[in-house]
């Protein structure tokens, strides 16, 4: 019974420091500045912005990591965008209406929206190729 006990405490020790030492590396992730080629969406300039063109919608937060890391991804992505495709980005803790009006419950959740309309939604951590092809596809 004792060496169980021992044996239990031991992968609780272990599991305690791995998950202490992944939490401070992902707090540590850089907050990288938007590219010029992003749109900054508010809930004055949504409906202006997403008519009669297709944009990635990005809504995020500051202090998501995920979204954090999603951010030189995004960066990337609108730099080789070209034509009538964009990349656009929403802080959910500042526009919690637009969040509301699209039922965002997870972030980062990027919804594609052609014309003003959402086409396409994606939950989490996505690559670079993974999103040129949806656009690609609406577009």
């Amino acid at each position: 019974m004792n060496t169980v006990l021992i044996i239990l405490g031991a992968l609780l020790l272990a599991f305690a420091v791995l998950y202490l030492f992944a939490r401070s590396k992902m707090k540590n992730i850089p907050v990288v500045e938007d590219s010029e080629n992003i749109l900054t969406l508010t809930d004055k300039n949504f409906q202006h912005q997403t008519k009669n063109r297709t944009v990635l919608v990005d809504f995020w937060a500051g202090w998501c990591v995920p979204c954090r890391m999603m951010a030189p991804v995004l960066n990337d992505l609108a730099g080789d965008l070209n034509g009538n495709a964009f990349v656009g980005k929403i802080d959910v803790e500042q526009y919690q209406g637009l969040a509301n009006k699209f039922k965002i419950r997870n972030i980062p959740t990027m919804v594609l929206f052609k014309n003003g309309k959402e086409v396409e939604r994606f939950v989490g951590i996505k690559t670079k190729d993974f999103l040129i092809k949806q656009i690609q596809k609406v577009a």
